[in-house]
């Protein structure tokens, strides 16, 4: 039996979006073809009528992914807006629900020891990001020093086993960025 076009690609759409959420649950190397196939329904070789190989997989989620990131973290913010995000982004619920959060701090390892076609891709989005709250904030550095302090700020909350300490960390991060913001306000 033969299915239709639109099939083929509402499948290869709930592979990626399973994919990724397992990829941000529990790392993009820890599943295999098979795991990602079942998880929709779907025996492991018809993987390949979708993706040549689990790498491209991989390169796909990164720029799904990040481009969602942009979508919901970078476009049309203004000051207020850009708080707000932050406030959302640097939260228990976001440390406790890496697979429905941003994936740089769930992928960021793996991201890293990628190829360069991947790392190049992450880069695109990233600086796109980058340079949305470098408008907003009026300065590149403090754009850069917010995004990194965001990133960083998750996976060190994330890899602590007291929901106290994690609090901490996300509230000593928040309260530090917003006052960098402050001291830019014009």
């Amino acid at each position: 039996m033969r299915y239709s076009a639109n099939h083929k690609l509402e499948t290869r759409d709930k592979l990626l979006q399973s994919s990724a959420v397992s990829a941000k649950k529990s790392g993009f190397s820890t599943v295999g073809v098979d795991g990602l196939m079942k998880a929709i329904g779907l025996s492991g070789g018809a993987f390949y009528s979708h993706f040549s190989s689990k790498d491209e997989l991989f390169a796909s989620i990164v720029e799904h992914e990040l481009r969602q990131s942009l979508e919901r973290l970078g476009a049309g913010q203004d000051r207020d807006k850009l708080e707000r995000c932050l406030k959302r982004y640097l939260s228990m619920s976001h440390v406790e629900n890496p697979e429905t959060g941003c994936a740089l701090p769930a992928l960021g390892a793996e991201i890293a020891r990628s190829d360069v076609m991947i790392r190049q891709q992450a880069e695109h989005w990233i600086c796109q990001l980058q340079e949305s709250w470098a408008q907003v904030l009026e300065s590149d550095s403090l754009a850069w020093a917010i995004l990194s302090q965001c990133i960083g700020a998750l996976v060190v909350a994330r890899m602590l086993a007291t929901p106290d300490l994690q609090g901490r960390v996300l509230k000593s991060s928040y309260d530090e960025i917003g006052r960098q913001i402050a001291g830019r306000r014009p």
